[in-house]
């Protein structure tokens, strides 16, 4: 290889991960194999929602969510099965877990020590960002303070125990994904670190002179969207600031300690249901972004399959992703060259731009208290740029190609060629709550139960949580259990849904006409047409049903919105007493069919069966079909993208609904 000072010879490309789970641990560890023969590098769980939100799959909330966006895992017995033939010691393992992320650890290094393995070599990620839950995915249990305190305890037992391991993966990803600007995704992301790293040092569990160790392990978990320059800008800007904050604000003086190390998956909001051939190319110029840089390289990446906006990837559609990464690694001369953009003044003058606008929202924030004190704050924030953002994409000020320009298209042979997606078997979670109650059954009920009284001693207490609930692993404690001692301790939260102030569509026509329309039916109805949206089961992406409680304000409708993680009693018992007119449902996490129909049939019961029903989501055809036959007036996927289009929908709905009563 050259000697040149500007080309070596290749540097190690980044690990190669896909973001993978579903069904049942067997069937999650059976692609985990095969992904890793044909060249993965590293494994990237996805869990299913109840073990996500520490329900058991036999809870009511739990009902149609088993085994739907990710693997359950209950108990010991099912993290065995998952990394069955797979030795934890020679992997690394990024888990995306936050609430209960202390228990899935504990699961992990349980059977470590079944293995035989060495703690110390255990390498891998726990996300384990609340912080970002409460603004955008949702999956969070407890309130910010003892959250706060389990990371710190995680941080605090990782840095000794199993000190490869990643404690915590500050995660701007879904950031992005619900509408963050860079300037936002950087202050919000940084603004979390400092919680985080601010709570380790007040907790007293780490010596002074051990604090350079445990920031050296705080990694972060970023998003790339498709405009790569500044993307690829908002990456160096990243490195320049984590440098700052850790030199300036904890005195961290190692170099190396004060790295960005950070892994990625691009991004999913951009991803199109129509024309989903485009979505490759997107992904592509997404990687780009998060690779092209050497000084600003990620560590890992995993990459969407092309069909997500569809439903759930294939494992051919994994593969065709993790080829991707591979012919960018390996066939081109990328990892030969230092950096490309070292003196660029373009680049140079965007990274400023960017970091003095997050440098200001961080000083906001630090003046509110901190980030968990900013939560209302910023959560508003978000949804007010998204809100922007998909009224960009409605106007086309935002071009997105196949969406709202040049739309005429060839059909898709890759969309038509029989099935398109992975299904789940709904027969499937009657065989996973049988297994859990056999294992429940078989365990030593004594051992358990005094697992469980120590893990709540020592969460009342303020002993660390680490080492009670890696006993309780062991004595075949349920994640549910594990969550629901913790909910008896801590108590549970309900995050901001961020809608209550109008965001400003700026007198727009096509809003001040439906505006119009809803004057016109109100006064037909005697009151104020009301719109409740729900969000029933555990799915925790709330992103759509923020944007369609917006827009409905600003059409002059009454909204009833509580937020995520409603049963569908409550929906109705909402309904109800709010005396809605019409009841939107929106469910991204494929458990429209149970939770629909569950809703519908309360509804009838309560005499609300005159009462218009609406539902949106990922939803392919055949699954429209069924709820249609429920019932169901409207179905809204992510192609219907003109918000507005679906108010006078809505209002429409409402009128014929009136008409008939008459």
């Amino acid at each position: 290889m050259t000697s040149k000072p500007f080309q070596h010879a290749p540097d190690a490309p980044w690990i190669f991960r896909t973001y993978a789970g579903h069904s049942t641990a067997e069937k999650s560890n059976a692609l985990y194999r095969a992904n890793l023969a044909r060249g993965q590098t590293g494994l990237s769980v996805a869990f299913d929602l109840p073990t996500q939100t520490g329900y058991d799959a036999d809870h009511v909330l739990a009902r149609g969510e088993v085994g739907k966006v990710g693997v359950p895992i209950a108990h010991l017995g099912d993290m065995r099965t998952l990394f069955d033939q797979i030795p934890l010691e020679q992997s690394n393992t990024s888990m995306t877990i936050n609430a209960p992320a202390a228990w899935l650890l504990a699961l992990y290094v349980a059977l470590a020590d079944e293995q035989g393995a060495d703690r110390k070599l255990l390498q891998g990620t726990t996300q384990n960002d609340l912080i970002k839950e409460y603004l955008s995915r949702g999956t969070y249990i407890f309130p910010p303070e003892p959250s706060l305190r389990l990371i710190g305890d995680m941080i605090a037992w990782c840095y000794r125990e199993v000190p490869r391991w990643n404690p915590m993966n500050v995660c701007s990803y879904h950031l992005q994904e619900a509408g963050a600007t860079p300037e936002q995704e950087l202050a919000f992301a940084l603004a979390t670190a400092i919680s985080v790293l601010d709570t380790v040092k007040a907790g007293g569990q780490v010596p002074e002179q051990d604090f350079e160790i445990v920031a050296s392990r705080i990694s972060f978990f970023v998003n790339a969207g498709v405009r790569f320059v500044t993307e690829l800008c908002k990456m160096r800007s990243f490195t320049r600031l984590w440098d700052q904050i850790l030199l300036e604000r904890y005195g961290v003086q190692d170099p190396k300690a004060r790295r960005f190390r950070y892994g990625v998956q691009v991004n999913s909001l951009g991803l199109t249901e129509q024309q989903p051939e485009n979505n490759v190319y997107r992904i592509l110029i997404e990687a780009l972004a998060v690779t092209l840089s050497k000084d600003a390289r990620c560590r890992a990446l995993q990459l969407p399959a092309w069909n997500e906006a569809l439903g759930l990837p294939r494992p051919f559609d994994q593969q065709w992703s993790l080829r991707l990464q591979q012919v960018l690694a390996y066939e081109t001369d990328l990892l030969e060259y230092e950096d490309l953009f070292d003196g660029s003044h373009v680049v140079e003058a965007k990274v400023a731009e960017l970091s003095k606008g997050a440098l200001a929202q961080l000083a906001l924030i630090d003046g509110m208290g901190g980030a968990s004190s900013a939560i209302d704050y910023m959560k508003a924030q978000l949804v007010a740029s998204n809100a922007q953002r998909v009224r960009a994409v409605e106007t086309g000020d935002l071009t997105v190609v196949g969406v709202n320009r040049w739309t005429d298209s060839e059909s898709s042979p890759l969309a038509a060629a029989g099935k398109a997606i992975e299904t789940v078997d709904p027969l499937l979670e009657a065989g996973v709550v049988e297994r859990l109650k056999a294992w429940r059954a078989a365990r030593d009920p004594v051992a358990a139960e005094a697992a469980l009284a120590d893990l709540k001693a020592a969460a009342a207490g303020g002993r660390n949580i680490m080492e009670p609930s890696i006993s309780a692993a062991k004595a075949g404690v349920t994640t549910g259990e594990w969550a629901g001692t913790l909910r008896t301790v801590f108590g549970e939260y309900r995050g901001p849904t961020g809608v209550a102030v109008v965001v400003s569509t700026g007198e727009a026509e096509d809003v001040e006409a439906v505006k119009a329309e809803v004057e016109r039916v109100s006064q037909m109805l005697g009151r104020t047409l009301t719109y409740l949206v729900g969000k029933p089961g555990l799915d925790g992406h709330s992103n759509g049903a923020e944007q369609i409680a917006t827009r409905a304000r600003a059409c002059g409708m009454q909204v009833i919105y509580d937020g995520i993680r409603s049963t569908p009693e409550e929906i109705v018992r909402r309904a109800k007493k709010g005396r809605a007119h019409v009841v939107g449902l929106s469910i991204l996490s494929g458990s429209h069919l149970d939770l629909v129909q569950d809703v519908v049939r309360l509804m009838r019961a309560e005499g609300l069966d005159h009462v218009p029903v609406v539902v949106g989501g990922i939803i392919p055809d055949a699954d429209a079909l069924i709820l249609k036959q429920m019932g169901v007036a409207r179905i809204y996927t992510p192609k219907d993208f003109r918000i507005t289009q679906i108010m006078s929908d809505v209002v429409r709905l409402v009128e014929a609904a009136a008409l008939a009563e008459t």
